[in-house]
């Protein structure tokens, strides 16, 4: 079959609750793998905090999502990688459900290109970014964007949230992600202005087809 690298943008506007977004995900995950589809959501959650596969056997899971429950944030269990992170109002949540068989490529290179994507999209507007030996981009010493990803029969979910405006102070109630002594940061919070969601949008698209070599349609 030949490749197919035309990527189909779904851009949700509003706020997605977390369970919609999942179950947008595994409707369209079932596509790619059929027909070698690919596609590119684009939303906000509800405020909602997600636990990586890695915690499922944590015994004091259940306090911990009893906690931030409190806080008035939805809590779920995911297949991603990683461990506890916030979604919510702010945040450009970016899900790729790609067939990395039109790429012929595997997930250390699908994640590597996430990395560049989100590195050269910070850059744009100006903002420094990298990686370090922790998940995730950086600006500095501070997460910026969350990376967590899922990988089955060569297709993606899950994907990137990258702070915009964020309201930092629901990562106060957590140790994001797991990494001790390192905080978090946003694009508005770097430049001392405010960067919105659609800003962010348009210049990730372009990145994503400069950076996966393909065409981002609406």
């Amino acid at each position: 079959m030949a490749a197919n690298k035309t990527v189909k943008l779904v851009n949700i506007p509003g706020l997605l609750k977390y369970p919609l977004g999942l179950t947008l995900q595994q409707r369209l995950w079932q596509v790619s793998k059929s027909h070698r589809t690919n596609y590119l959501i684009f939303c906000q959650h509800t405020p909602v905090y997600t636990f990586g596969k890695r915690q499922a056997q944590d015994h004091t899971l259940h306090q911990e999502i009893s906690r931030l429950q409190n806080l008035g944030a939805e809590c779920y269990q995911t297949k991603r990688g990683g461990l506890v992170t916030f979604h919510g109002p702010g945040q450009l949540v970016a899900y790729p459900i790609l067939n990395l068989k039109n790429w012929n490529e595997g997930i250390r290179w699908y994640v590597r290109q996430l990395e560049t994507l989100v590195i050269r999209t910070c850059a744009e507007f100006g903002v420094e970014a990298g990686t370090c030996e922790h998940v995730g981009i950086w600006a500095g010493d501070n997460k910026i964007c969350a990376l967590g990803v899922h990988v089955q029969q060569s297709c993606t979910s899950h994907g990137l949230a990258l702070n915009c405006y964020t309201d930092m102070s629901w990562f106060g109630h957590i140790v994001p992600c797991g990494i001790v002594a390192r905080g978090v940061t946003s694009l508005s919070r770097e430049l001392d202005r405010d960067v919105g969601i659609e800003d962010v949008k348009g210049v990730l698209a372009s990145k994503f087809e400069e950076v996966f070599e393909c065409r981002v349609v609406d």
